[in-house]
């Protein structure tokens, strides 16, 4: 039972860095392709981004198939990844994203920064000279600015800091009602 906790727990930990690495090399890098409809206006209730989704349940399925065939601890480890993308689906495509009925802005504590370092990472257009990379875990919010002046030679564009203070409409990264600043 402790090795089975430990192995969950680890493995919803450790996907963090997982994610950020995937976001950042991969979906960011050669999975652009899926990745950049996220970073567009979405169009209905999926985007192409959504596949990357889709890729990691298979294998968190996988795991789980061969670690309740004998190969223990492979169905903790896979539940652990289902553990992770249960909270993913509620803080970034719930809290952040708008993709489902949760209309609510954190005005404080570690959800408004979070809510915060993921429309920094919108702030820019395209992939490049993007901020903020984890999915769970947010960087102090000053550090962030800091790193976007540095990658973009002094403050964000008026376009690129009107893109933070209000998203492309249809994309759901923010809430028209709260202001620029709360963000």
């Amino acid at each position: 039972m402790l090795i089975s906790a430990i192995s969950f727990f680890t493995t919803l930990v450790a996907m963090e860095v997982v994610a950020y690495l995937v976001h950042k090399y991969v979906m960011h890098g050669v999975g652009w392709g899926w990745h950049r409809s996220h970073h567009q206006p979405r169009h209905g209730a999926f985007e192409k981004n959504d596949l990357f989704a889709v890729v990691f349940a298979v294998l968190a399925i996988a795991l789980i198939a061969l670690g309740s065939a004998g190969l223990f601890p492979l169905q903790w480890i896979g539940a652990g990844m289902t553990g992770y993308g249960a909270l993913y689906f509620i803080a970034h495509d719930g809290l952040v994203h708008r993709r489902w009925p949760l209309r609510w802005v954190p005005r404080s504590g570690y959800l408004k920064r979070l809510y915060q370092a993921h429309l920094m990472h919108h702030a820019v257009q395209g992939r490049d000279g993007c901020v903020s990379f984890g999915f769970l875990y947010a960087p102090p919010i000053e550090r962030l600015r800091r790193q976007l002046r540095a990658r973009h030679d002094g403050p964000l564009s008026r376009q690129d800091a009107a893109r933070v203070a209000r998203p492309e409409p249809g994309h759901g990264t923010a809430d028209a009602s709260a202001s620029a600043t709360d963000r």
